[in-house]
């Protein structure tokens, strides 16, 4: 029996959307709260809170998958250097999972930092 581990050799987001943290955060308190839903949660890697949408599995997304490409059709962030497991704001609750073990998501964390709008503004509050 042969085992092989193929990487993805591609990542392609076709829409990337900065939000500064605390702003971001009432907003998904927002939403919380008038869907009447559970909690939300958020992927944090190395400074980086982010939110990605998968496009859905279709015969060509498969296709691009199995040619070692995936596409994600947006991805949301915001600077956050300090990871808490929980933020409690606006009287909701939003849990942070630490994904910074990933590979990929490391690779997302640095981009997404390289081309952030607010990394000054969040470097000089701290």
């Amino acid at each position: 029996m042969e085992i092989s581990i193929e990487p993805w050799k591609k990542l392609i987001i076709h829409e990337v959307i900065e939000y500064k943290f605390d702003d971001w955060v009432k907003q998904i308190a927002f939403s919380s709260r008038t869907s009447g839903g559970g909690i939300p949660t958020m992927q944090w890697t190395n400074g980086i809170v982010f939110s990605a949408v998968n496009f859905p599995t279709t015969n060509v997304t498969v296709e691009e998958q199995l040619k070692g490409t995936l596409h994600w059709s947006s991805v949301s962030f915001a600077i956050k250097e300090k990871f808490e497991k929980q933020i409690v704001k606006e009287n909701a609750t939003i849990n942070l999972v630490d994904v910074s073990v990933n590979e990929i998501f490391k690779e997302l964390a640095q981009s997404l930092k390289s081309k952030s709008k607010f990394i000054n503004d969040t470097i000089e509050k701290i």
